[in-house]
């Protein structure tokens, strides 16, 4: 026994390491190691050796057990101090920032606009994005001839061969909510719809899937003047001037009668676009007081109601804002696009503070 202990005592003394340790004790305790295996020999011995063997073993045992285990601690300090010897931190120095993430510069407009509308009392209305042929075209009086109504304008939903249902399609513009608001609600009514739109096209100003916000004020005695004095007051706000001078073009629209195209005041100086002076004009959106026909669709006596509507590109209008040069951009971008022109997540959308009433 008292060879046994000497060795197993000195090799512990002796390692460097924790995985020397592991190795000694395995020597010394494991399944098949020495002491372990003089234990076993003890159910071999008749009673008088093994009482006389037994706690000497035992004695042992623990003996060994208790030097691994305070070699052990011994070795994880000095790896522990070790350590802190190479490691230091400077608890005077600032905290590393992390990188946040960023609102896109659509949802940022989406909030920006919507809050403006809501300031002048319109409320949100949302509908599908995949729409039967009917709301995003016949109740809309567009003609079944009408160029919008080609595949090669529109994505219409694949349908199995037999399958009979009315065609589907992607909706190619918001419109389709007005309807769904004005079966809904009745008149009067004053929603804006911001969303999603997909049409067929793709360039540096158009892209298949973009988004929009179509705007509808139906009431008794609504009229263009109206619908000028809103236009203006979005356009005040959303641009943060302080006068805005727009040109209404008389145009054709199958959903509005009579119907304009909108321009507004602008100037380019060294490539930089300047809202409200200067001699150039801009074409922003589109607008006019809407059809009798749609107004049946929906639900609505043209006899007893009127309303107007109009509709502009939420990306167009941010790229005029925030001077986005591409509208690809808007679909591509990477980390560094959206650091350049995404928004912090606490940026307050800009409302449309002291509209005059």
């Amino acid at each position: 026994m008292a060879e046994l202990r000497g060795k197993y005592l000195d090799q512990i003394t002796a390692v460097a390491d924790i995985d020397a340790l592991e190795a000694v004790r395995l020597a010394a305790m494991g399944k098949k190691g020495e002491i372990s295996l003089k234990m076993r020999e003890l159910g071999q011995m008749d009673a008088e050796a093994r009482q006389r063997v037994g706690p000497a073993l035992n004695g042992l045992k623990s003996e060994i057990d208790a030097a691994l285990k305070a070699r052990r601690a011994g070795l994880e300090d000095a790896v522990l101090d070790a350590r802190l010897q190479a490691e230091w931190l400077d608890v005077t120095l600032p905290g590393r920032p992390r990188p946040m993430g960023t609102i896109h510069p659509i949802s940022q407009v989406m909030d920006e606009l919507t809050a403006i509308f809501a300031d002048m009392g319109f409320a949100v209305a949302e509908g599908p994005q995949i729409e039967s042929d009917w709301y995003n075209f016949d109740a809309l009086n567009i003609a079944p001839e009408h160029p919008a109504r080609q595949e090669h304008d529109t994505f219409f939903m694949h349908r199995a061969e037999g399958d009979n249902r009315p065609p589907h399609v992607l909706r190619t513009h918001t419109s389709p909510v007005q309807i769904r608001a004005m079966q809904d609600q009745g008149a009067p009514i004053r929603v804006i719809a911001p969303g999603r739109v997909y049409r067929m096209d793709m360039d540096q100003t158009h892209t298949p899937m973009f988004h929009q916000v179509e705007g509808l004020a139906i009431d008794r005695d609504i009229s263009m003047a109206q619908l000028k004095w809103t236009l203006e007051e979005f356009c005040r706000a959303f641009f943060e001037v302080d006068e805005v001078e727009l040109r209404f073009r008389a145009s054709h629209f199958p959903f509005t009668e009579p119907s304009a195209e909108v321009d507004i005041r602008c100037s380019w100086e060294g490539g930089q676009l300047k809202i409200g002076e200067g001699k150039d004009w801009l074409e922003i959106l589109g607008s006019g007081m809407v059809h009798p026909q749609v107004l049946r669709a929906g639900g609505i006596d043209p006899d007893q109601w009127q309303g107007f509507a109009f509709g502009l590109g939420i990306d167009r209008i941010a790229m005029l804002k925030y001077g986005i040069p591409d509208l690809r951009a808007f679909f591509e971008s990477d980390l560094r696009w959206l650091r350049h022109y995404g928004f912090a997540a606490l940026d307050q959308p800009a409302l449309a503070a002291g509209l005059s009433r």
